[in-house]
């Protein structure tokens, strides 16, 4: 159950944190300096992170720290994927809110 829960709490983690690292991340200007082609990376890498946190502190204690971590990770990168998929969706028009 707490699983369950940890990866609806990721999936709505990974369709917020892309929206914030594209605000910090992305230029107006393509530059040669430009960080816009790192957008995806620090969402993957960010919601990875949080999930790890995450997974450690919520999951059952049975199983070891390790174990917990590359769960959470795991969960908060399909949590990224969700969150990519849904944003995708709505830049497209093909998922209408309101």
């Amino acid at each position: 159950m707490r699983a369950l829960l940890l990866g609806i709490a990721l999936a709505v983690i990974g369709c917020v944190v892309l929206p914030v690292s594209a605000y910090f991340l992305d230029e107006i200007e393509t530059s040669p300096g430009s960080t816009g082609g790192l957008i995806v990376p620090v969402h993957l890498a960010l919601t990875a992170l949080i999930g790890a946190g995450l997974g450690t502190a919520v999951l059952s204690r049975d199983h070891s720290t390790r174990r917990r971590a590359l769960t959470g990770a795991g969960l908060g990168l399909l949590g990224a994927v969700v969150g990519l998929v849904v944003m995708y969706l709505l830049l497209s028009g093909a998922l209408v809110v309101g």
